[in-house]
């Protein structure tokens, strides 16, 4: 019997093999992606595995309200908005128009316009504003890391008992570890981390991912508690 070596390549087999099982992209996914790369921009998305995991966390709080700070070209709106029920609702915050024009076509694309909207602007501007359609289920957090402790804050208030707040990119190849971390990103991170391990109405957990397996990066699940 052939082992697959746990070496670069072998993590990448593995990372392809789960996804063409587990989370294989459809046209309206691809088409998502193809977006970003037409326009020339960064490809910041979430993995495949990744947007199947918090497809299945949305569905597993039984998510109706949905929260996502940044929305990039809409790839993981599509994941997250699947989850829920007709009369559910997805509001994603984006400040680049350029992105939020994308994420608005992708979720066209998707048939999910009706249960997902995208909201243009800087999110510290935009979340005083969702107090009345407040309390979310779930909370995904992939902007700014500067920002992340202020998205943390808003969060909390926005939740309840039992609501998942999932932040990406809490390791940044490791950067988020330094004393002190070496730039505003990580040092955002790193607060926000520490943040999430003292909270008292917060249980959290965080595990490594990379798209080629070498867990150079990794995100973090946080439940909210009575």
């Amino acid at each position: 019997m052939n082992v697959v070596q746990m070496n670069e390549e072998g993590r990448a087999y593995i990372n392809r093999e789960l996804e063409a099982r587990f989370a294989p992209e459809d046209d309206i996914l691809r088409a998502a992606v193809n977006r970003i790369v037409a326009a020339h921009a960064p490809t910041m998305q979430i993995s495949p595995l990744q947007g199947k995991l918090f497809q299945v966390l949305a569905l597993t709080c039984d998510a109706h309200k949905i929260l996502e700070i940044g929305s990039m070209a809409g790839y993981s709106g599509i994941w997250l908005a699947r989850a829920l029920p007709d009369d559910g609702k997805l509001i994603s915050l984006e400040v680049d128009p350029k992105y939020a024009e994308m994420a608005c076509a992708a979720l066209a694309d998707a048939g999910l316009s009706e249960r997902a909207e995208v909201r243009v602007g800087a999110a510290l501007d935009l979340l005083p504003t969702l107090a009345s359609e407040a309390p979310f289920d779930m909370v995904f957090i992939d902007a700014d890391k500067v920002n992340n402790p202020h998205y943390l804050d808003w969060s909390l208030r926005f939740t309840r008992p039992g609501s998942l707040i999932i932040a990406d990119n809490i390791v940044r190849a490791g950067r988020a570890f330094q004393t002190p971390p070496p730039d505003e990103s990580s040092s955002g991170v790193a607060a926000y981390t520490q943040r999430i391990l003292e909270h008292p109405k917060l249980v959290s957990v965080a595990l490594p991912w990379d798209d080629s397996g070498n867990g150079l990066d990794g995100f973090s699940i946080s439940v909210v508690r009575e």
